[in-house]
């Protein structure tokens, strides 16, 4: 049994964690601005309350936490705003490089004192962060944030080593969400979830920094 701490655990990928988590009898600290009434259905604990981007709002998470161990931290908060070339928005990019590349720095940072040797440190990122990936273009500000994401996660795989903690960088698949409108090609949170807890349980030094499909796949950069 392990202490996991889910950030955008409210809905969709983020709430599966916690289900399938909890079904693996984990202790599972769900972390969400507000909780949603399926997050309230299970045997979690809940943050609630807590702005990714709000340096406050992680002061207080930590001071919540009273340093309670994490084996697995998972940096699942982020957001999606689809611009093309043509409607171009900088605001909006700005604001995804808050939440989807700064947010989880720095709340990994802010709870290094949580982990320990052993511990682990999930990036939940996207294939559409992936340079040598796109052939599509657009969306720039979901693309820039999570490339910058990943090379977060490559950094934090190096700097990490050392201290025995291990780095994931997972994109989770085309998943029915709303962030993706449901995409009726997409595979369900279930099946997502069930690939990247598969990813995490192989998580080790050897393999730390891995940018993973949550099928198992390796992605370029």
């Amino acid at each position: 049994m392990g202490t996991y701490l889910i950030t955008g655990a409210n809905r969709g990928i983020g709430l599966e964690y916690c289900r399938q988590l909890k079904q693996r009898r984990h202790n599972v600290i769900a972390v969400c601005r507000k909780a949603s009434a399926e997050l309230k259905e299970l045997d979690v604990s809940i943050e609630t309350g807590v702005d990714v981007t709000s340096d406050a709002d992680i002061k207080r998470l930590v001071k919540k936490l009273d340093n309670r161990q994490l084996d697995v931290l998972i940096n699942n908060a982020a957001i999606v705003e689809r611009f093309s070339l043509s409607d171009l928005d900088v605001n909006s990019i700005r604001r995804q490089f808050e939440v989807n590349s700064l947010a989880p720095l720095k709340i990994t940072h802010a709870l290094l004192p949580n982990l320990r040797p052993g511990s682990k440190i999930v990036l939940m990122t996207s294939r559409m962060g992936s340079i040598e990936d796109n052939t599509s273009g657009g969306s720039y500000g979901y693309r820039m944030s999570k490339a910058a994401l990943c090379m977060a996660g490559k950094s934090l795989s190096i700097d990490l080593k050392s201290k025995n903690i291990a780095v994931a960088i997972l994109h989770p698949g085309l998943v029915k969400t709303r962030m993706t409108n449901f995409n009726p090609n997409g595979i369900t949170t279930e099946q997502s979830v069930k690939g990247l807890i598969a990813r995490i349980d192989e998580l080790n030094l050897e393999n730390t920094g891995t940018f993973w499909h949550s099928n198992g796949e390796i992605l370029p950069w």
